[in-house]
């Protein structure tokens, strides 16, 4: 899917359809990839890219917004296969893509190495001299066309989000939530925060939120999934259920079953909320669509929890 302003939306393939965007930004002939899926997404990429009338040689920018697997696992890859690209990552998460061997770790300790090579392929490195530190107010140029780094910390402390000023909007990762097409109504698009298990910051969260609306965007262009307009509303409704969120795991901490109460709270929470959008799903296929995401947003409070 391509728009007027030159921004192509690639389904990275990651997990199942309309989960996992890459973006493709196409000026003057020259091309910037946004985030990049992992390793299996590597062809889709590049017929994206190839649909543009544009080679490998053309691409000048790999940006990533942050260096979870979903977002980055496949950049080293895609940068084997761009011969003038540079990358560029938030300053924590660029030792990280030059060496993954921690993240690497880290993944296969959770979901063990069978599975890693299932659904993220193979993770490679990124030669030091061809990565970027990109930090807040970073300015990336493409072809003339100024993009903006932004450090967005909440979801993760690596995390940047990408201003465009041509269209008006934020390439947001993680930062402004999830908003599955599954979800949408007649009023739109629905969102629900995300988080993860380990640096999950529900203030520098909802601040990050704040900073991107300062900008007065009129698109987000999320990870999960796609572009989604009606900015102000969706920000209301996310930095909302951050405080509920917070609500929930305070009144769960010191439950001797607290994740279990902690699952089944969340799920209700955003059961009540789709059902008060419109959705058209009912409560079980709301809970199924969302029990991923419900585990992990109960396991990054329940960490939350432990700091606080």
């Amino acid at each position: 899917m391509t728009d007027s302003h030159g921004i192509v939306t690639i389904d990275t393939g990651f997990h199942r359809p309309a989960f996992d965007a890459a973006y493709l930004i196409v000026e003057q002939g020259r091309a910037a990839y946004v985030d990049c899926g992992t390793q299996h997404s590597v062809p889709a990429l590049l017929a994206a890219l190839q649909a543009q009338g544009l080679g490998p040689e053309h691409v000048d920018w790999l940006i990533l917004t942050h260096v979870h697997l979903d977002h980055a696992g496949g950049a080293g890859a895609l940068m084997r296969r761009l011969p003038n690209a540079r990358l560029a990552v938030h300053p924590r998460g660029a030792p990280h893509m030059i060496d993954p061997s921690r993240l690497i770790a880290g993944a296969t300790a959770v979901y063990g190495a069978e599975e890693i090579a299932r659904s993220y392929g193979e993770i490679l490195p990124v030669a030091a001299e061809r990565v970027v530190a990109a930090g807040d107010g970073h300015r990336i140029d493409l072809a003339g066309r100024s993009l903006l780094c932004l450090d967005t910390p909440g979801h993760a402390r690596h995390h940047l989000c990408l201003w465009d000023e041509r269209s008006r909007s934020w390439f947001t990762g993680d930062t402004f939530g999830l908003s599955y097409r599954e979800f949408d109504s007649a009023r739109g698009a629905f969102a629900i925060p995300t988080s993860t298990p380990v640096q999950f910051e529900p203030e520098a969260l909802q601040a990050s939120i704040r900073k991107l609306l300062a900008y007065e965007p009129q698109t987000m262009r999320l990870t999960h999934y796609g572009p989604v307009g009606d900015v102000a509303r969706l920000a209301d409704d996310l930095i909302a259920q951050i405080d509920a969120m917070v609500a929930l795991a305070r009144a769960a901490d010191g439950h001797p079953d607290r994740h279990a109460r902690l699952v089944a709270s969340l799920g209700e929470l955003y059961v009540a909320r789709a059902a008060a959008h419109g959705s058209a799903m009912d409560a079980a296929q709301v809970l199924a669509l969302l029990a991923v995401d419900i585990e992990l947003n109960a396991q990054g409070l329940e960490v939350w929890l432990g700091r606080h």
